[in-house]
Formats: structure tokens, C-alpha cells, sequence
């Protein structure tokens, strides 16, 4: 048995109540073979698998906290910290009442790649709650947020483990926790990251993600001589991911058509209102039935249903595994030339496979997503300096990062034969700097 196969067979039988994290461990390893073959002798010797796949830690901690009626509530917090070979630990804080300690490592487990793949030094991690944060007034979110991080400081800091925002944790949210961690420790530190600018946050961190999603696509278009402009594009989502990239995809000239959140989605033949959507979602916190309600020529339908518009391009920015087999078989009928990844593993592996294996461009989320952590990234430069960079500064330090990871997870899919295998180039090259630094660092 190949020493793949030996680590993969470990993995879930250990981790089999956790489908995510086995879906995250399957894909990375598998694509990693050629690699692992390469040296098998060297990494077996070393356990270096064994190693990378079993965090440093995991945390699980109770959150208390009391609601407007005075009833006190109780959730699971939990931070993983995966791998430092290479930085402090970086990762969001995913807060939705889905999340579990499975859907936690595989984030933080995917997290170690993509921040290797920005060239900067920063190492996985991952967290968050059950908490929900959608109907809760800010008072109740605020006595959640110190709850959490009145636990959850013990374990990080500017140097450890520098959280940020993913699903459910926004400015507001960030806030809460920053100004609980100062009142704690005494320290005014970048712990975290996606701060408000009047409190060291960095300007373009709230585009990073989606700009730099289309920044990668637009680099992936160019090397097969093709042009983003003029196309026309699907995105699922409505959060801060999708609602950048459907701005940035328009500035350059694309036609952006759907969009969609938890209970429906939007065609809007006219191209969705950038403006109309940020006021829905970021100022009223409402349902898409109120984009439909300011525009009648849109369309608005229950349920899922975003892949099944034809489109050049589709940009999956909503969760995991929402992409599924049948909407890769229709969004092939219907002519797609590139699928990139705005949310992390959106897409099935089967889906991946069948995209893969009739010709369309592929990008997954370990790169086309990084935007957001290297801005993080460039944050925690910003603050280590005591300096705050123009938004023109940080997009254009971006948009050569995003150019860099394309270039690099194509190189290294060349460099093993896999010319145009997207996902196993993001895997080759972000495994190969975290392994280089843990063989360096010795048995640790």
C-alpha cells in the first residue's frame, strides 16, 4: 500500500463522523501523490503526513451569554489551529449554527495551503460557533462576542494565532471581540484581523475576497487567450464574497446575471444592481425578495437554482458543497468555459471531476479565494508597522498576489505532468513550501 493510501485509510477511520474534513483530506492527498511518490521514503521516515493531517490543537470551548429577556443561552465555540511550519496561525471565525468541529478542520486544514500559496508567512487555522448571529440585536451579539473571546484569548495573539471574519462575523462582530480581547489583556495588538479603519483595519479587506477572486480569473482568462469582458457570469451568494466579485466582474466589463442567499436566488437580465444588493444585504440585513420587490424586470425563485442560467463563467460564493454533480453536467450543457471558487470547497468532487474532465477551467477555492487572507495578511503588516497603506496601495499589492498564485499552481502542474490541473497545482504548491519548513523545523 502507497504511503497515500496508508495516511488516507488512517484519516477516516478517525475522522469518519467528519465528511468535510474527509472530503478536504481526500482531495488534497489524492492530488498530492505525484509529489508524495517522489519522496515517499524521506516524508514516510519523517511521518510527514501523519503530521500535516492532525492538527497542533483543537479547541472546544461552552459560550454563555444572556439574551434580551435575560435567558441565558449556551454555544460551542472552537478554534483548530492546524499548522504554524510556516507563520502564526490565520483563519476566520465562521459564526452559523451548521458549524461543528468536522466543518472546522476541514476549513483550517484547507486554510494551510491557501496561505501558503500568497507568499506570506502566515500558517492555518480555523474557528467559530453554533451561534447565529441572523435575528439577534446587537446587544445580543456583543454579550456572545465577549463571552467568546473572553475563552478563546488565552490561545491567540499577534505573534500565535491572528483570527479574522468568515460567514456570520463582520465589522460589527470583530469589533465586539477586538475590544473584549484589549479589555482582557491589556495589550492594543493586530490579534485580529478585518478591524474597522479608525482601529487599525486595512482599506480593500472588505473587497479582497471577491476582487481578488476576479482578479484570478481574469489572469486564468488572459493565459488561454480569452478576455473577461463582454462575458456573462453566474454567482451564487450574496455575502461579502459575491457581492465584490459581482462589482469588480462588472467594472471590467462582465455582465453579472444571479445571485442568491440562504432560502432563493436572482436573475436579473439587466445585470444585478451592485448598489440595490449592498443595501439589501449589508444595510437592511434582508431576504433577496427585496432586490426582486425594487426590481420588477428581475426574478426571483425559492430555493437553488443559480447553475441552471447560462453563463461564460460561474463563480460559486456561497459554502461548501453547493455545486453539486447535476449543476456541473448543466452548467457544461449550456456552454461554461471557467468555474472558480469564491467560497471555500463549494464543489462536489464528482462535480469537480466532471468539469475537469470536459474541458472547463477550474480553479478551487485554495487559490481563487486567498484574496481575503492576504489582504489579512497585508493587514497585519500594516499594523506590525504602525502604518496604514492608500486602498490603492493594498489592490494593487493584491491583484500581484493573485496574478503570482495563478502562475505558480500552473507551474506546478506542469512541473508533474498535470498541465492545466488547477487543483492539483494549488495542492503541489502550497504543500510544497509547508513541507520544505516542517522537514527544516525538525519533528515538532
Amino acid at each position: 500500500m502507497s504511503y497515500v493510501d496508508e495516511v488516507l485509510k488512517r484519516v477516516k477511520e478517525k475522522n469518519a463522523s467528519e465528511p468535510e474534513f474527509l472530503q478536504a483530506a481526500e482531495e488534497v492527498l489524492e492530488s498530492l501523490r505525484p509529489v508524495i511518490d517522489a519522496n515517499e521514503e524521506k516524508y514516510r521516515k519523517e511521518a510527514l503526513l501523519e503530521r500535516l493531517v492532525e492538527p497542533d490543537r483543537q479547541l472546544k470551548f461552552r459560550v454563555p451569554w444572556v439574551d434580551d429577556k435575560g435567558q441565558v443561552q449556551v454555544n460551542t465555540g472552537y478554534r483548530v489551529q492546524y499548522n504554524n511550519a510556516i507563520g502564526p496561525y490565520k483563519g476566520g471565525l465562521r459564526l452559523h449554527p451548521s458549524v461543528n468541529i468536522g466543518i472546522i478542520k476541514f476549513l483550517g486544514f484547507e486554510q494551510i495551503f491557501k496561505n501558503s500559496l500568497t507568499g506570506l508567512p502566515i500558517g492555518g487555522g480555523k474557528g467559530g460557533s453554533d451561534f447565529d448571529p441572523k435575528g439577534k440585536s446587537d446587544r445580543e451579539v456583543m454579550a456572545f462576542c465577549q463571552s467568546f473571546m473572553t475563552e478563546l484569548c488565552k490561545y491567540i495573539g499577534a505573534d500565535v494565532d491572528v483570527p479574522a471574519g468568515d460567514i456570520g462575523t463582520g465589522a460589527r462582530e470583530i469589533g465586539y471581540m477586538f475590544g473584549q480581547y484589549k479589555r482582557i489583556k491589556g495589550t492594543y495588538e493586530g490579534v485580529l484581523t478585518g478591524k474597522g479603519l479608525s482601529y487599525g483595519g486595512s482599506l480593500a479587506r472588505t473587497e479582497a475576497t471577491g476582487y481578488g477572486l476576479v482578479y484570478i480569473t481574469e489572469e486564468l482568462l488572459k493565459d488561454h487567450g480569452m478576455d473577461i469582458k463582454d462575458k456573462t457570469v453566474v454567482v451564487s451568494g450574496a455575502g461579502n464574497v459575491a457581492i465584490y466579485a459581482i462589482q469588480k466582474a462588472q467594472q471590467l466589463g462582465a455582465k453579472v446575471v444571479t445571485c442568491s442567499d440562504s432560502t432563493g436566488w436572482i436573475y436579473d437580465p439587466d445585470g444585478i444592481d451592485v448598489e440595490l444588493l449592498k443595501e439589501v444585504k449589508e444595510v437592511k440585513r434582508a431576504r433577496l425578495t427585496e432586490y426582486k420587490a425594487a426590481k420588477p424586470n428581475a426574478e426571483y425563485h425559492e430555493g437553488r437554482g443559480v447553475w441552471q442560467i447560462k453563463c461564460d463563467i460561474a463563480l460559486p460564493c456561497a459554502t461548501q458543497n453547493e455545486l453539486l454533480l447535476e449543476d456541473a453536467k448543466e452548467l457544461v450543457k449550456n456552454g461554461v468555459t471557467a468555474v472558480c471558487e469564491g467560497a471555500n470547497m463549494p464543489t462536489t468532487l464528482d462535480a469537480t471531476k466532471y468539469l475537469q474532465d470536459n474541458g472547463v477551467l477550474f480553479i478551487c477555492g485554495k487559490a481563487s479565494n486567498a484574496g481575503g487572507v492576504a489582504t489579512s495578511a497585508l493587514e497585519m503588516s500594516q499594523n506590525s508597522e504602525r502604518l496604514s497603506w492608500t486602498f490603492e496601495e493594498v489592490d494593487g499589492k493584491l491583484q500581484q498576489i493573485m496574478k503570482n498564485i495563478y502562475h505558480n499552481i500552473s507551474d506546478a502542474a506542469k512541473r508533474y505532468g498535470m498541465e492545466g490541473n488547477y487543483v492539483a497545482g494549488a495542492n503541489i504548491a502550497g504543500f510544497e513550501k509547508v513541507a520544505e519548513a516542517m522537514l527544516a523545523q525538525g519533528v515538532c
